[in-house]
């Protein structure tokens, strides 16, 4: 499904400027939800598939073609995804089942196999129905929340709930920001005259919405470049990733009001409906909000980018004063030189939790980035942490691209892995990562996950690896855009005949005749050493037991001064009752029975408890507390939180998305 909804603080972010104006604003956000589906019903209107390029069409593609600086040159290339639609149902009911367990289901027909009534059942633990857990998605530069549909969808199925956020930061090809009735802009008129100066791009701004392009560094357009000379925009970087976070709280908030059943609040405000630009005549109708209350676990979180969203998910892993939700994170071939360097975080914003970093074999070859993610597994000790390469992938190879034109990245980038089986070994990996470091939050799903034990290989530098089964491009213009293939023609047009002529080149070359490298599709840099995992999964229960035993120590010092307390003014009394006549103590003890009476009486009700004051609404307690509610933009903020999950398990059938 797809949201979008005025944000609760609407601000500017940085000072950078275009034509005088700052372009960082945050006033709405935008999302797409792709999460676990049940078959729509027969009651439901006829159910329809997202467009991939988003409307209106013929001006996002132009936005591509601006970002790839093929100004209507590009257009045609763009054609065949004018049609192309999200292997998603809008809409559809979220799923309340849990796949068979593959085992239980071998001796089955294979035709009986696939239907719905033996691929799925109800959850084992007596539950009405399961809890999924929550992925946070960033997008990459050139990104959109629709870009990595295989990726996130691939994961839904799988029993994942993942809120894909397109940024409004100047790093998307487009974007259309809409706006709601009476809407007042926010001051974006720069602090400085000056300001910090972008590319001379025009400030789209139309009635009831704006037009948000991708914003090139003034003097040095192509700073992402490993061999740009002007280096990294470092402002504008660290601006955007400030906007980006703050629009991922944002995003959190929105699955946080769905969550607590406040989802028709959600609907009521969303500018993707119709008389809205960009937006769909369905809106979000069809959606039985009741059916998302607390079906989703808020409170172990997985931050999971790309590129500059992996960046960005570093940045936001760091600060976990601010993100106490994220608990681990997912970093897809991370743009290093956009992230914030490790020396210039304080010990308080130190990386402290698990990552895997998954490599492109590509970007393995950038010297610099490569240095910059080692550093990064290095700073989040002592939580595991993995460095991995997919070989025969580029940058590009989690995104859609690779699926909407093989051929191109083929032939012009090399790539050598086959872009499907690219994108499952990038979610295969990931499902790993979360089956190993959350056990607990994957309980009820884990049984359907691939089974390749690709991080439990031995570990492999890239040094160490013979050059022979190397892709390194020979041009260091090359660096990170592409791969070599070496004797090409061959391994086009006699695969089987090169695949035996390179086995045998790799015999040769070792004396052994089996390196471990040689045979495997992702390589492995860093993983945890023996029981570093087990150590790390029983940190709760250990600093669970040294607060209890705190908590013991501090309740045996308040005991003892009490009884301290308590000796000295029983001296005191006695002290006092010597000079006291017998009538005068009898009337006190008298005075202190029926005190005592009238406590035991008032707590028997449950009005008041003994020594505490009333209730100043003089109504009675419920024993609730009630969460405290903001209300901004139209929408209420609460606060709840879920300990309890119980996902559900997955089976590639049940996957939609906005």
């Amino acid at each position: 499904m797809e949201i979008e909804v005025p944000v609760r603080e609407p601000r500017n972010f940085g000072n950078i400027t275009r034509h005088g104006r700052n372009i960082l604003v945050l006033e709405t956000v935008l999302v797409t939800i792709y999460y676990p589906a049940a078959h729509p019903s027969k009651e439901q209107k006829k159910t329809s598939r997202q467009l991939w390029l988003g409307r209106p069409r013929l001006s996002m593609a132009q936005g591509y073609c601006k970002f790839a600086s093929m100004p209507y040159v590009g257009l045609p290339l763009f054609a065949p995804t004018f049609f192309t639609k999200l292997p998603a149902w809008r809409n559809a009911p979220l799923s309340n089942s849990i796949p068979r367990r593959t085992e239980n289901d071998a001796n089955e027909p294979d035709k009986e196999r696939k239907s719905k009534k033996h691929r799925l059942k109800e959850p084992e633990d007596g539950q009405s129905k399961p809890v999924f857990p929550l992925i946070m998605f960033s997008h990459g530069l050139g990104g959109t929340r629709t870009m990595y549909s295989s990726l996130c969808g691939e994961l839904a199925s799988y029993g994942f709930i993942v809120c894909a956020t397109e940024h409004r930061d100047g790093s998307g090809p487009r974007s259309i920001i809409n706006h709601p009735e009476g809407f007042e802009h926010v001051d974006d008129k720069a602090k400085d005259a000056k300001g910090h100066e972008a590319d001379k791009g025009p400030l789209k701004r139309k009635n009831g919405y704006d037009v948000m392009d991708y914003v090139f560094p003034k003097d040095n357009p192509y700073d992402t470049a490993p061999g740009s000379e002007g280096g990294v925009d470092r402002q504008l970087r660290d601006d955007q990733i400030d906007l980006r976070m703050a629009e991922v709280e944002e995003a959190f908030h929105i699955v946080g009001l769905i969550n607590s059943g406040r989802g028709h609040e959600v609907a009521a405000n969303n500018l993707r409906r119709k008389g809205h630009r960009d937006a769909s005549s369905h809106g979000l109708e069809g959606i039985d909000w009741m059916r998302w209350t607390g079906g989703i676990n808020m409170t172990s979180v997985t931050a999971l980018g790309h590129s500059f969203g992996a960046a960005t998910t570093v940045e936001m892993l760091r600060h976990v004063d601010r993100f106490s939700y994220f608990k681990q994170g997912i970093i897809l071939d991370i743009w290093g030189a956009g992230a914030k360097p490790t020396e210039s975080e304080s010990m308080r914003h130190k990386l402290r939790m698990p990552i895997i970093a998954i490599n492109s074999e590509a970007f393995a070859y950038w010297p610099s980035n490569y240095s910059f993610v080692q550093k990064l597994t290095s700073e989040a000790n002592p939580a595991p942490t993995w460095l991995t390469t997919i070989r025969g992938t580029v940058h590009i190879s989690p995104s859609d691209f690779v699926m909407l034109y093989p051929h191109v990245c083929s032939f012009f980038l090399k790539t050598t892995v086959n872009p499907r089986r690219g994108i499952d070994l990038h979610v295969n990996m990931a499902l790993e990562f979360l089956k190993l470091i959350q056990p607990e939050l994957t309980a009820h799903i884990a049984h359907a996950f691939p089974k390749e034990d690709l991080l439990t290989g031995t570990a492999t530098q890239l040094d160490d690896i013979p050059e022979a089964q190397l892709h390194k491009p020979s041009k260091e213009k090359y660096t990170a855009a592409r791969l070599r293939i070496d004797h090409e023609w061959m391994w086009r047009l006699l695969p089987r005949l090169d695949k035996k002529l390179r086995a045998k080149k790799a015999e040769k070359d070792d004396e052994d005749g089996r390196f471990p490298a040689d045979a495997s599709e992702v390589w492995v840099h860093n993983k945890p050493d023996d029981g570093e995992i087990e150590k790390f999964l029983n940190r709760d229960k250990q600093a669970e037991k040294q607060e209890m035993e705190k908590e013991k120590e501090h309740t045996g010092t308040n005991q003892d001064k009490d009884a301290v307390a308590g000796a000295e003014d029983l001296e005191r009394n006695s002290t006092k009752g010597g000079y006291e006549d017998t009538d005068t103590k009898a009337t006190s003890a008298t005075d202190d029975s029926e005190k005592t009476k009238a406590d035991g009486a008032e707590d028997s009700r449950g009005v008041i408890q003994s020594g505490q004051p009333p209730p100043s609404n003089g109504k009675k307690e419920t024993g609730k507390e009630e969460l405290p509610r903001v209300q901004m933009a139209g929408l209420e903020k609460q606060h709840s939180a879920r300990s309890a999950i119980s996902p559900i398990k997955r089976r590639r059938d049940w996957l939609s998305s906005g």
